[in-house]
């Protein structure tokens, strides 16, 4: 998904392999020292598991009554070496080698499919160190303050901005509470400074927080990637726009505007409603100046398969630093 995931991911599980062999060899030492009986019973049993393994392709006589009297005498030592861990204050698994998944084994792999745990390796690679991930620690809904919403009505639209802004929150639950169920997407249009990019980072965190993988990206930087994909022939980061659980384009029309990048705009929109991969764009354009700016390729699909939300309020950021 992103240009050397794989072998970062990778190094990552064998880093996890490592330190819990380490630890199993350290549990294992403290137990020789201090209850050396419960090795000892453990040797048993290995060495009862290599017959097993053994016999069972070998021509034996009574071979099926061997291979069951064998299976009780390894069921009978493991009880006893259980018992034992127990009796002395360890957890019965204190000498087996243990996994922080289960599943695949901390190998990121169940035979040649990705395991679930594999998926949240890739959001944390790519997060890390991240610009984005600094912000989400005060961008987020518990810092979400209505009260740059005046109750008054705005002169230019119906309703007031906070009447308008709690319609706003409602449909962003919503969009998060279905996530999985919906293919709906959002567009978040209106003034500059009246919240589209706080509450984008909020939806942002609510997701990566659940273990989805969101890219965000800002329109210039996207176009940038585009080009990337289009003239470098960079696969992987197609893979990781088009594939991610939700794609953020955030300030829509602030880039180069050209037959290129429009073109180049709406096969990846395009594409993304096709496979149902969702999509959150935010714009301080009008919808009058999306027509008049996109092509109509790209604003039929922008007005026709998105909820829209139109963000309007005095300019938060003017408030802030006229508070300071």
């Amino acid at each position: 998904m992103i240009k050397g995931y794989q072998t970062k991911i990778l190094a990552l599980y064998d880093r996890v392999r490592e330190e819990e062999e380490s630890d199993f060899r350290k549990r294992k030492t403290h137990i020789e020292k201090t209850h050396p009986e419960i090795i000892e019973l453990d040797r048993k049993i290995g060495k009862l598991c290599i017959e097993l393994s053994i016999s069972a392709l070998k021509s034996i006589n009574n071979r099926d009554e061997y291979l069951h009297d064998l299976r009780e005498k390894i069921v009978d030592l493991r009880v006893k070496k259980s018992e034992l861990l127990v009796s002395n204050g360890f957890d019965m698994e204190y000498l087996n080698l243990h996994y922080r998944c289960n599943k695949c084994r901390d190998t990121g792999f169940i035979g040649t499919t990705k395991c679930s745990c594999f998926k949240q390796k890739v959001i944390d690679v790519y997060y890390t160190g991240s610009e984005l991930r600094g912000m989400l620690k005060t961008h987020n809904f518990d810092n979400f303050k209505m009260d740059y919403y005046p109750s008054r009505k705005s002169e230019h639209a119906s309703g007031s901005p906070k009447k308008n802004m709690e319609k706003i929150l409602s449909t962003s639950m919503n969009f998060l509470k279905n996530f999985n169920d919906s293919d709906e997407n959002l567009l978040f249009y209106g003034g500059p400074g009246t919240g589209k990019t706080f509450l984008s980072h909020c939806i942002t965190k609510e997701l990566m927080d659940k273990g989805f993988f969101v890219v965000y990206r800002t329109a210039e930087e996207l176009i940038k990637g585009l080009k990337e994909v289009r003239f470098n022939g960079d696969s992987s980061l197609e893979e990781l726009l088009i594939n991610c659980d939700l794609l953020i384009i955030d300030d829509l029309g602030t880039e180069q505007i050209s037959d290129f990048t429009k073109m180049e705009m709406f096969n990846l929109l395009n594409t993304k409603l096709l496979k149902q991969k969702k999509m959150l764009v935010s714009t301080n354009l009008t919808l009058e100046n999306l027509l008049n700016t996109y092509s109509e390729r790209i604003t039929s699909r922008l007005l026709g398969n998105f909820t829209a939300c139109k963000f309007f309020c005095d300019d938060i950021r003017i408030k802030k630093n006229l508070s300071k």
